[in-house]
This record gives structure tokens, sequence and C-alpha cells, in this order.
């Protein structure tokens, strides 16, 4: 955009990643009753925020936990939004990613007359989660033999190992 057009242009439609002052983006995941696994996705906004060229994100779950998508979107308008992108944290489409959180983000949406939303794919088909999921076999192999420390997801769990589902032997 240039210099001496209005924050607010016409061709702002032309461009879609104009705007990225007034956009929110949202990283939303199911959501878990293990407070754990909620922490998880915020460390994981936060990373994402901090690299990230958008200044407005927010983390939601769809549902058992806070913060929202209702309570994301709220803070994504409170903090100057105008346009609001729901990026669903999961792999694949299914349920959740074509009926709930659509549903979920228009209602939030209903409250804010004039912000405009979408809700875009899940990630896991994405051509880099190849590369992601050799890196995490490659490194449990690893683990497994003894070449490297548990990772930040199995620290302290003891999964990161072979087991055997064969019965104890008896004497």
């Amino acid at each position: 955009m240039a210099e001496d057009q209005p924050a607010s242009s016409p061709d702002d439609r032309l461009n879609p990643l104009a705007r990225k002052e007034r956009t929110g983006i949202i990283i939303v995941d199911h959501g878990s009753r293990r407070e754990e696994s909620n922490r998880m996705l915020e460390h994981f906004v936060g990373l994402f925020r901090d690299r990230s060229p958008w200044p407005i994100v927010e983390s939601a779950h769809m549902e058992l936990a806070e913060p929202s998508i209702a309570t994301a979107f709220d803070r994504c308008v409170a903090a100057g939004a105008d346009r609001v992108v729901v990026c669903p944290y999961f792999l694949l489409p299914g349920r959740h990613w074509h009926e709930d959180i659509p549903g979920l983000t228009a209602a939030a949406a209903a409250r804010h007359p004039g912000v405009e939303f979408m809700v875009t794919a899940p990630i896991g088909l994405h051509p880099m989660m190849l590369d992601v999921i050799e890196q995490r076999i490659e490194y449990c192999l690893l683990k497994a033999g003894g070449r490297a420390e548990e990772c930040e997801a199995c620290a302290g769990k003891g999964l990161c190992g072979f087991r055997s589902a064969d019965p104890p032997a008896r004497d």
C-alpha cells in the first residue's frame, strides 16, 4: 500500500495481506481438561506471536477451556481488529473445522457488527508437515537409543521409548 493512501483504502480488498495492524489472528485448538495441554497451545501461540508480522494474535480453545473463541474474538476487536482470521490448530478437516469452529466464530462476530472474519484450512495437508513428522520420528528414535533428551511433550512421562505388548515372563 502506498504511503499517501489512507489506512482504509478500497485497494485493501485487492491486497489480502494489507491491514496487518487491523487484522486479528486467533489460533484455536480443541481444548482439553488437562491444563498442561492448554498451556502448550498458549506457549505455541506466544512463539508464533513473537515471530509473526501480525500484531494482534490470540489463542483460543474450541471447548473445555478458556479462552474461548468468543473471548479471543473480543480481545482482537478490543485491540483494534476490524477483521479476524481464525486458524484451527488441527491436522485434518472434520466436523470441528467444517461446522463447530465456523459456527462459534460467527456467533462471536455477531456481537461485533462490521468486523469480518474467516476460518482458514487446518494445517495437516501442508507439505511442511512431512518434514515435521520425519523430524519427530527421528528425534524419538534418537531418544529411544539414548542419544537425545526427552522432548518437551514427553518429559517425565516415560512415553518416548520402545515397549512391548508381550506379557511378562512367568517363573
